[in-house]
């Protein structure tokens, strides 16, 4: 898990002074870019070993809004990932911990051709920086 902090820009509102719903996909982006780097693997390097990993899907759920000035904390999951799919899971929180968004985001990979590859036969280093960001098994005590 990685923690990414957003505050919520003016332009980022619409005329009701509420964060459009559409900055928290981009927040997502800012998260996932900022997980990569903290793996050593920032966008840079990604593409220097020939491959990406495109958004194949996006889901999130609203649950309480933002408003400007408001800081949006982001924690970042590994969640599903199997060398061919990843997904990535966030939870949005505000500082006091009112959760306002869940959302995940699929990827693939593909080499810069845009092939389809398999991540944890072309590139295993990569795929063990993000395995370290999995989610925490669930105590049960």
């Amino acid at each position: 898990m990685t923690e990414y902090k957003h505050v919520v820009q003016y332009y980022e509102t619409d005329k009701m002074g509420i964060t459009h719903h559409s900055n928290y996909i981009r927040w997502m982006e800012e998260a996932r870019v900022d997980l990569l780097a903290k793996s050593g693997w920032p966008f840079e390097k990604v593409e220097q070993e020939g491959f990406a990993s495109p958004v194949i899907k996006v889901e999130c759920k609203y649950i309480r809004p933002t408003t400007f000035s408001d800081v949006v904390v982001i924690r970042t999951y590994v969640g599903k990932f199997d060398g061919i799919r990843l997904v990535f899971e966030y939870e949005m929180s505000k500082e006091d911990g009112t959760v306002v968004c869940v959302a995940q985001s699929s990827h693939c990979f593909v080499n810069l051709e845009g092939k389809p590859i398999r991540a944890d036969k072309e590139c295993p280093e990569f795929c063990e920086a993000l395995l370290q960001h999995r989610r925490p098994a669930e105590s049960k005590e």
